[in-house]
Protein backbone atom coordinates (compact mmCIF):
# COMPACT_ATOMS: atom_id res chain seq x y z
CA UNK A 1 0.00 0.00 0.00
CA UNK A 2 1.55 3.47 -1.03
CA UNK A 3 0.39 5.17 3.07
CA UNK A 4 2.74 5.45 5.82
CA UNK A 5 1.79 4.31 8.52
CA UNK A 6 2.14 6.50 12.72
CA UNK A 7 5.48 4.13 13.15
CA UNK A 8 7.42 6.13 10.13
CA UNK A 9 6.87 9.42 11.18
CA UNK A 10 8.69 11.24 13.79
CA UNK A 11 6.53 13.13 16.26
CA UNK A 12 8.91 14.47 18.89
CA UNK A 13 8.50 17.98 19.55
CA UNK A 14 6.19 17.98 16.55
CA UNK A 15 2.56 19.43 16.16
CA UNK A 16 -0.14 16.39 14.33
CA UNK A 17 -3.16 17.39 13.00
CA UNK A 18 -5.13 14.31 13.17
CA UNK A 19 -8.65 14.15 11.78
CA UNK A 20 -10.58 11.98 13.29
CA UNK A 21 -14.46 10.95 13.49
CA UNK A 22 -16.09 11.40 16.64
CA UNK A 23 -19.54 12.19 15.34
CA UNK A 24 -21.21 10.60 18.13
CA UNK A 25 -24.86 10.35 19.33
CA UNK A 26 -26.18 11.94 22.15
CA UNK A 27 -29.23 11.10 24.80
CA UNK A 28 -30.33 13.71 27.45
CA UNK A 29 -27.31 15.35 26.53
CA UNK A 30 -24.76 12.93 27.06
CA UNK A 31 -22.77 11.17 24.40
CA UNK A 32 -24.69 7.40 24.61
CA UNK A 33 -21.98 5.39 22.31
CA UNK A 34 -18.49 5.64 22.88
CA UNK A 35 -17.35 3.39 20.08
CA UNK A 36 -16.31 6.00 17.94
CA UNK A 37 -14.37 7.92 20.16
CA UNK A 38 -12.43 4.46 21.89
CA UNK A 39 -11.44 4.08 18.22
CA UNK A 40 -9.22 6.62 18.17
CA UNK A 41 -7.40 6.33 21.69
CA UNK A 42 -4.85 4.61 20.47
CA UNK A 43 -3.68 7.24 17.87
CA UNK A 44 -4.00 10.12 20.21
CA UNK A 45 -1.98 7.85 22.92
CA UNK A 46 0.81 6.78 20.64
CA UNK A 47 1.11 10.32 18.96
CA UNK A 48 1.54 11.63 23.04
CA UNK A 49 3.56 8.73 23.64
CA UNK A 50 6.07 9.67 21.16
CA UNK A 51 6.36 13.54 22.31
CA UNK A 52 3.71 14.95 19.88
CA UNK A 53 1.09 17.49 20.26
CA UNK A 54 -2.18 16.11 19.36
CA UNK A 55 -4.63 18.32 17.23
CA UNK A 56 -7.78 16.74 16.71
CA UNK A 57 -9.81 17.91 13.85
CA UNK A 58 -13.35 16.92 13.16
CA UNK A 59 -17.35 17.16 12.55
CA UNK A 60 -20.26 17.14 14.19
CA UNK A 61 -23.61 16.65 12.28
CA UNK A 62 -24.44 19.10 9.72
CA UNK A 63 -23.90 22.71 10.08
CA UNK A 64 -24.11 23.75 6.78
CA UNK A 65 -20.42 25.98 6.72
CA UNK A 66 -22.18 28.30 9.56
CA UNK A 67 -21.76 28.20 13.48
CA UNK A 68 -23.92 26.48 15.12
CA UNK A 69 -23.99 26.15 18.86
CA UNK A 70 -25.91 22.79 19.02
CA UNK A 71 -23.37 21.08 16.99
CA UNK A 72 -20.28 22.97 18.96
CA UNK A 73 -17.46 19.94 19.45
CA UNK A 74 -17.48 21.30 22.83
CA UNK A 75 -20.09 18.72 24.13
CA UNK A 76 -18.09 16.09 22.94
CA UNK A 77 -15.19 17.21 24.92
CA UNK A 78 -16.08 15.97 28.18
CA UNK A 79 -16.58 12.14 26.94
CA UNK A 80 -13.54 12.61 25.19
CA UNK A 81 -11.56 13.40 28.37
CA UNK A 82 -12.78 11.10 30.15
CA UNK A 83 -12.23 8.05 28.20
CA UNK A 84 -8.55 9.10 27.22
CA UNK A 85 -7.92 9.48 30.93
CA UNK A 86 -6.16 13.42 30.67
CA UNK A 87 -7.50 16.88 29.71
CA UNK A 88 -8.25 17.96 26.18
CA UNK A 89 -7.86 21.48 25.53
CA UNK A 90 -10.73 23.25 23.13
CA UNK A 91 -10.35 25.84 20.76
CA UNK A 92 -13.20 27.95 20.05
CA UNK A 93 -12.66 27.62 15.72
CA UNK A 94 -10.55 25.34 13.90
CA UNK A 95 -8.75 28.47 12.32
CA UNK A 96 -7.39 31.24 13.04
CA UNK A 97 -6.86 33.60 15.70
CA UNK A 98 -8.30 30.97 18.71
CA UNK A 99 -6.89 27.72 16.75
CA UNK A 100 -3.43 29.50 16.39
CA UNK A 101 -3.34 30.31 20.39
CA UNK A 102 -4.56 27.43 21.99
CA UNK A 103 -2.18 25.76 19.95
CA UNK A 104 0.91 27.73 20.86
CA UNK A 105 -0.03 26.61 24.50
CA UNK A 106 0.54 23.46 24.05
CA UNK A 107 3.47 21.23 25.45
CA UNK A 108 4.44 17.70 24.01
CA UNK A 109 1.97 14.73 24.73
CA UNK A 110 -0.78 17.26 24.93
CA UNK A 111 -4.31 16.96 22.88
CA UNK A 112 -6.76 19.53 21.91
CA UNK A 113 -9.24 19.53 20.43
CA UNK A 114 -10.52 21.89 17.57
CA UNK A 115 -14.25 23.42 16.67
CA UNK A 116 -16.01 21.27 14.17
CA UNK A 117 -14.21 22.23 10.57
CA UNK A 118 -17.54 22.13 8.97
CA UNK A 119 -18.44 25.72 10.46
CA UNK A 120 -16.80 26.88 7.83
CA UNK A 121 -18.27 26.60 4.23
CA UNK A 122 -14.64 26.02 2.93
CA UNK A 123 -14.50 22.50 4.68
CA UNK A 124 -16.95 20.92 2.66
CA UNK A 125 -15.84 22.89 -0.66
CA UNK A 126 -12.17 21.56 -0.22
CA UNK A 127 -10.99 25.35 -0.40
CA UNK A 128 -7.73 25.51 -0.43
CA UNK A 129 -7.67 28.14 1.45
CA UNK A 130 -9.14 26.67 4.42
CA UNK A 131 -6.73 23.58 3.63
CA UNK A 132 -3.65 25.78 4.07
CA UNK A 133 -5.16 27.61 7.06
CA UNK A 134 -5.04 24.08 8.95
CA UNK A 135 -2.20 23.02 7.43
CA UNK A 136 -0.69 26.25 9.19
CA UNK A 137 -1.62 24.77 12.67
CA UNK A 138 0.99 21.91 12.45
CA UNK A 139 3.91 19.53 11.53
CA UNK A 140 2.28 16.24 10.15
CA UNK A 141 -0.87 15.36 9.01
CA UNK A 142 -2.32 11.67 10.25
CA UNK A 143 -5.76 10.64 8.91
CA UNK A 144 -7.50 8.12 11.25
CA UNK A 145 -11.24 9.06 10.15
CA UNK A 146 -11.72 6.34 7.49
CA UNK A 147 -15.64 6.86 7.37
CA UNK A 148 -14.73 10.38 6.36
CA UNK A 149 -12.22 9.11 3.40
CA UNK A 150 -15.14 8.80 0.83
CA UNK A 151 -15.28 12.60 1.12
CA UNK A 152 -12.70 15.17 -0.30
CA UNK A 153 -12.76 17.86 2.06
CA UNK A 154 -10.15 20.56 3.30
CA UNK A 155 -9.74 18.01 6.21
CA UNK A 156 -9.60 14.73 4.52
CA UNK A 157 -7.66 15.82 1.51
CA UNK A 158 -6.98 19.57 0.90
CA UNK A 159 -4.76 19.11 3.70
CA UNK A 160 -2.96 15.75 3.28
CA UNK A 161 -1.22 17.97 -0.05
CA UNK A 162 0.35 19.93 2.07
CA UNK A 163 1.76 18.36 5.02
CA UNK A 164 3.75 14.66 5.40
CA UNK A 165 0.88 12.40 6.18
CA UNK A 166 0.29 8.88 7.52
CA UNK A 167 -2.91 6.62 8.22
CA UNK A 168 -3.61 6.76 12.17
CA UNK A 169 -4.02 3.30 14.24
CA UNK A 170 -7.51 3.06 12.96
CA UNK A 171 -7.19 3.78 9.43
CA UNK A 172 -4.47 1.68 8.71
CA UNK A 173 -6.78 -1.44 10.33
CA UNK A 174 -9.18 -0.48 8.42
CA UNK A 175 -7.47 -0.06 5.46
CA UNK A 176 -5.47 -3.34 6.06
CA UNK A 177 -8.96 -5.41 6.73
CA UNK A 178 -10.40 -4.22 3.33
CA UNK A 179 -7.17 -4.75 1.18
CA UNK A 180 -7.27 -8.65 3.12
CA UNK A 181 -11.53 -8.74 2.00
CA UNK A 182 -10.93 -7.75 -2.06
CA UNK A 183 -7.75 -5.58 -2.47
CA UNK A 184 -5.89 -9.19 -2.71
CA UNK A 185 -7.73 -11.98 -0.84
CA UNK A 186 -7.56 -15.63 -0.35
CA UNK A 187 -9.84 -17.22 -2.52
CA UNK A 188 -12.56 -18.30 -2.58
CA UNK A 189 -14.32 -14.99 -2.12
CA UNK A 190 -17.98 -15.00 -1.12
CA UNK A 191 -20.05 -11.73 -0.60
CA UNK A 192 -23.39 -11.75 0.96
CA UNK A 193 -25.42 -8.15 -0.18
CA UNK A 194 -28.72 -7.73 1.64
CA UNK A 195 -30.83 -4.90 2.38
CA UNK A 196 -34.07 -3.34 0.80
CA UNK A 197 -33.62 -2.18 -2.36
CA UNK A 198 -31.14 -3.37 -5.77
CA UNK A 199 -31.68 0.43 -6.80
CA UNK A 200 -29.29 1.61 -4.13
CA UNK A 201 -26.77 -1.16 -4.75
CA UNK A 202 -26.10 -1.24 -8.21
CA UNK A 203 -22.41 0.19 -8.42
CA UNK A 204 -21.60 -2.51 -5.54
CA UNK A 205 -23.31 -5.63 -7.36
CA UNK A 206 -21.84 -4.78 -10.95
CA UNK A 207 -18.11 -3.80 -8.91
CA UNK A 208 -18.69 -7.15 -6.75
CA UNK A 209 -19.55 -9.70 -9.74
CA UNK A 210 -16.36 -9.35 -10.90
CA UNK A 211 -14.36 -9.29 -7.86
CA UNK A 212 -15.54 -12.31 -6.01
CA UNK A 213 -16.18 -15.90 -6.72
CA UNK A 214 -19.78 -16.15 -5.31
CA UNK A 215 -22.36 -13.16 -4.08
CA UNK A 216 -24.96 -13.77 -2.04
CA UNK A 217 -28.08 -11.72 -2.53
CA UNK A 218 -30.77 -11.81 0.63
CA UNK A 219 -33.23 -9.16 1.48
CA UNK A 220 -35.91 -7.00 -0.06
CA UNK A 221 -33.24 -7.03 -3.22
CA UNK A 222 -33.24 -10.97 -4.15
CA UNK A 223 -37.06 -10.08 -4.04
CA UNK A 224 -36.54 -8.55 -7.49
CA UNK A 225 -33.92 -11.08 -8.68
CA UNK A 226 -36.21 -13.64 -8.17
CA UNK A 227 -39.50 -11.51 -9.91
CA UNK A 228 -36.94 -11.21 -12.44
CA UNK A 229 -36.74 -14.91 -13.06
CA UNK A 230 -40.36 -15.54 -13.34
CA UNK A 231 -41.21 -16.15 -9.71
CA UNK A 232 -44.41 -14.59 -8.42
CA UNK A 233 -43.19 -12.81 -5.15
CA UNK A 234 -47.09 -11.93 -3.97
CA UNK A 235 -46.86 -8.65 -1.93
CA UNK A 236 -43.66 -8.11 -0.92
CA UNK A 237 -41.22 -5.39 -1.30
CA UNK A 238 -39.99 -5.24 -5.20
CA UNK A 239 -38.72 -3.06 -7.69
CA UNK A 240 -40.18 -4.80 -10.25
CA UNK A 241 -38.80 -2.26 -13.18
CA UNK A 242 -35.52 -2.98 -12.24
CA UNK A 243 -35.99 -6.44 -13.47
CA UNK A 244 -34.37 -6.28 -17.00
CA UNK A 245 -31.68 -4.94 -15.03
CA UNK A 246 -31.38 -8.22 -12.42
CA UNK A 247 -31.52 -10.12 -15.54
CA UNK A 248 -28.38 -8.49 -16.91
CA UNK A 249 -26.51 -9.15 -13.42
CA UNK A 250 -27.31 -12.32 -13.33
CA UNK A 251 -26.52 -12.95 -16.99
CA UNK A 252 -23.00 -11.37 -16.36
CA UNK A 253 -22.32 -13.38 -12.98
CA UNK A 254 -22.81 -16.55 -15.54
CA UNK A 255 -20.66 -15.30 -18.12
CA UNK A 256 -17.71 -14.33 -15.69
CA UNK A 257 -18.23 -17.32 -13.81
CA UNK A 258 -19.38 -15.75 -10.31
CA UNK A 259 -22.41 -17.81 -8.91
CA UNK A 260 -25.37 -16.27 -7.73
CA UNK A 261 -26.86 -17.67 -5.00
CA UNK A 262 -30.90 -16.63 -4.24
CA UNK A 263 -33.04 -18.14 -1.82
CA UNK A 264 -34.66 -21.62 -2.54
CA UNK A 265 -36.94 -21.48 -0.03
CA UNK A 266 -38.83 -18.70 1.42
CA UNK A 267 -40.61 -17.21 4.66
CA UNK A 268 -43.72 -15.42 4.07
CA UNK A 269 -46.71 -13.89 6.13
CA UNK A 270 -49.53 -11.79 5.55
CA UNK A 271 -48.49 -8.83 8.16
CA UNK A 272 -45.26 -7.00 8.26
CA UNK A 273 -44.90 -7.22 12.17
CA UNK A 274 -42.81 -9.13 14.54
CA UNK A 275 -44.28 -12.95 15.44
CA UNK A 276 -47.09 -12.41 12.48
CA UNK A 277 -48.37 -16.05 11.52
CA UNK A 278 -45.58 -17.31 8.67
CA UNK A 279 -44.73 -20.17 6.59
CA UNK A 280 -41.50 -21.73 4.29
CA UNK A 281 -42.66 -22.34 1.19
CA UNK A 282 -41.07 -22.61 -1.91
CA UNK A 283 -43.01 -20.32 -3.87
CA UNK A 284 -44.45 -16.90 -2.62
CA UNK A 285 -48.55 -16.85 -2.65
CA UNK A 286 -49.91 -14.47 -4.44
CA UNK A 287 -51.78 -12.28 -0.90
CA UNK A 288 -47.97 -13.56 1.00
CA UNK A 289 -44.83 -11.37 1.45
CA UNK A 290 -41.36 -12.67 1.82
CA UNK A 291 -39.50 -11.28 5.21
CA UNK A 292 -36.78 -14.14 5.40
CA UNK A 293 -34.51 -16.64 3.48
CA UNK A 294 -35.54 -20.53 4.56
CA UNK A 295 -33.65 -23.24 6.20
CA UNK A 296 -32.77 -24.66 3.03
CA UNK A 297 -31.46 -21.59 1.89
CA UNK A 298 -29.52 -21.08 5.14
CA UNK A 299 -27.72 -24.35 4.58
CA UNK A 300 -26.90 -23.34 1.09
CA UNK A 301 -25.43 -20.18 2.71
CA UNK A 302 -23.39 -21.77 5.12
CA UNK A 303 -21.64 -24.86 2.87
CA UNK A 304 -20.80 -21.95 0.68
CA UNK A 305 -19.11 -20.45 3.62
CA UNK A 306 -17.34 -23.30 4.50
CA UNK A 307 -16.14 -23.86 1.17
CA UNK A 308 -14.85 -20.01 0.91
CA UNK A 309 -11.60 -18.33 2.78
CA UNK A 310 -12.50 -14.69 2.29
CA UNK A 311 -16.07 -13.54 3.53
CA UNK A 312 -17.10 -9.55 2.32
CA UNK A 313 -21.08 -9.27 4.26
CA UNK A 314 -22.96 -6.14 3.78
CA UNK A 315 -26.60 -6.10 4.72
CA UNK A 316 -28.99 -8.60 6.20
CA UNK A 317 -30.78 -11.57 4.47
CA UNK A 318 -34.11 -10.70 6.33
CA UNK A 319 -36.42 -8.45 8.20
CA UNK A 320 -34.00 -9.05 10.92
CA UNK A 321 -35.22 -6.18 13.23
CA UNK A 322 -38.49 -8.53 13.52
CA UNK A 323 -38.29 -11.68 15.27
CA UNK A 324 -38.58 -14.63 14.34
CA UNK A 325 -37.59 -12.77 10.75
CA UNK A 326 -33.98 -13.04 11.89
CA UNK A 327 -33.54 -16.46 11.84
CA UNK A 328 -31.67 -16.68 8.53
CA UNK A 329 -29.38 -13.87 9.57
CA UNK A 330 -28.22 -14.80 12.70
CA UNK A 331 -28.11 -18.72 11.63
CA UNK A 332 -26.05 -17.10 8.60
CA UNK A 333 -23.55 -14.82 10.72
CA UNK A 334 -23.42 -17.70 13.69
CA UNK A 335 -22.26 -19.60 10.98
CA UNK A 336 -19.66 -17.04 9.96
CA UNK A 337 -18.47 -16.25 13.08
CA UNK A 338 -17.65 -19.71 13.86
CA UNK A 339 -15.63 -20.51 11.09
CA UNK A 340 -13.80 -17.09 11.51
CA UNK A 341 -12.89 -18.56 14.64
CA UNK A 342 -11.76 -21.78 13.45
CA UNK A 343 -9.37 -19.35 11.21
CA UNK A 344 -10.76 -21.17 8.54
CA UNK A 345 -12.67 -17.92 7.48
CA UNK A 346 -11.25 -14.31 6.84
CA UNK A 347 -14.24 -12.13 7.27
CA UNK A 348 -15.27 -8.28 6.87
CA UNK A 349 -18.44 -6.73 7.48
CA UNK A 350 -19.99 -3.56 7.41
CA UNK A 351 -22.76 -0.58 6.80
CA UNK A 352 -25.41 0.38 9.99
CA UNK A 353 -27.97 -2.24 9.19
CA UNK A 354 -25.49 -4.90 8.94
CA UNK A 355 -23.51 -4.04 11.99
CA UNK A 356 -26.37 -3.98 13.93
CA UNK A 357 -27.86 -7.56 12.85
CA UNK A 358 -24.59 -8.59 13.89
CA UNK A 359 -24.71 -6.89 17.32
CA UNK A 360 -28.47 -8.79 17.41
CA UNK A 361 -27.02 -12.22 16.20
CA UNK A 362 -24.37 -12.01 18.99
CA UNK A 363 -21.57 -12.60 15.79
CA UNK A 364 -19.97 -9.28 15.50
CA UNK A 365 -17.13 -9.83 18.04
CA UNK A 366 -15.77 -12.91 16.17
CA UNK A 367 -15.68 -11.25 12.99
CA UNK A 368 -12.25 -10.38 11.29
CA UNK A 369 -13.46 -6.31 11.37
CA UNK A 370 -16.06 -4.89 11.56
CA UNK A 371 -15.96 -1.50 9.70
CA UNK A 372 -18.44 1.56 10.97
CA UNK A 373 -17.54 3.41 7.94
CA UNK A 374 -21.47 3.32 5.88
CA UNK A 375 -20.98 5.43 3.10
CA UNK A 376 -16.85 4.89 2.50
CA UNK A 377 -17.41 1.20 2.86
CA UNK A 378 -19.93 1.18 0.59
CA UNK A 379 -18.04 3.38 -1.90
CA UNK A 380 -14.96 1.05 -1.13
CA UNK A 381 -16.72 -1.81 -1.99
CA UNK A 382 -18.17 -0.18 -5.01
CA UNK A 383 -14.76 -0.16 -6.47
CA UNK A 384 -14.48 3.90 -6.14
CA UNK A 385 -11.34 6.22 -5.19
CA UNK A 386 -11.73 7.49 -1.99
CA UNK A 387 -10.67 10.93 -2.23
CA UNK A 388 -9.12 10.68 1.82
CA UNK A 389 -6.89 7.50 1.01
CA UNK A 390 -5.62 8.18 -2.32
CA UNK A 391 -3.91 12.00 -0.54
CA UNK A 392 -2.25 9.65 2.07
CA UNK A 393 -0.79 7.51 -0.65
CA UNK A 394 0.20 10.89 -3.22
Amino acid sequence: MGWKTLDEMDFAGKTALVRVDINVPFENGKVSDFTRIDAVLPTIRDIAAAGGKVVLMAHFGRPKGQPNPEMSLAQVRPALEARLGQPVAFAEDCIGGPAKKAVGAMEPGDVLLLENTRFHAGEEKNDPMMAASLAALGHVYVNDAFSAAHRAHASTEGIAKLLPSCAGRLMAAELQALDAALGNPQRPVVAVVGGAKVSTKLDLLSNLITRVDALVIGGGMANTFLAAQGKDVGKSLCEHDLAETARAIIAKAEEIGCRLVLPVDLVVAREFKAHAPHEVVSDCPPDAMILDAGPASVAQIVDIFKGSKTLIWNGPLGAFELEPFDAATNAAAKAAAELTRDGALVSVAGGGDTVAALNRAGAAGDFTYISTAGGAFLEWMEGKVLPGVAALEA
